[in-house]
């Protein structure tokens, strides 16, 4: 099932870059940011109710607020390039090269969540790496 969500999350993705690209035309990226962020919030909180987990939150432990805090300001400064990205270049272009984000995900699991990769794992980073630059330099 997860390939699934994955697959569902990478076209999402997808859609997001083709409608915030059309978005920003005519807008400073940073606004627009801002106005997607209003939009992420309602939806996420609404899906919390929904599903019955705001009585969760008080047994949160700390040190996962923490990890999600730090990570909530990580996504923010990731969009706020994403968006200024895309505003300065062509979506064809920005996406690949902000899907390399594969590769670091890889190397920072393997330092700092120890998990272990085999040659087909970095075999496969390398390619889509190749492949990112491949196509975000092939515009005319």
């Amino acid at each position: 099932m997860w390939i699934v969500f994955a697959l569902s999350a990478a076209l999402s993705a997808a859609i997001v870059v083709t409608l915030s690209k059309a978005g920003i035309k005519d807008l400073d990226s940073s606004l627009a940011f801002a106005i997607q962020s209003v939009m992420i919030l309602i939806v996420s909180w609404s899906v919390v109710i929904s599903q019955g987990l705001l009585a969760d939150i008080p047994r949160i432990e700390r040190r996962v607020w923490i990890y999600l805090i730090i990570a909530g300001i990580v996504t923010c400064l990731s969009s706020l390039f994403s968006f200024r990205a895309l505003k300065l270049g062509h979506a064809s272009q920005v996406s690949p090269i902000t899907n390399c984000s594969l590769i670091f995900s890889v190397i920072l699991a393997v330092v700092f969540l120890k998990e272990k990769i085999n040659w087909q794992v970095i075999a496969g980073a390398l390619l889509m790496g190749i492949g990112a630059v491949i196509i975000a330099i092939s515009r005319d």
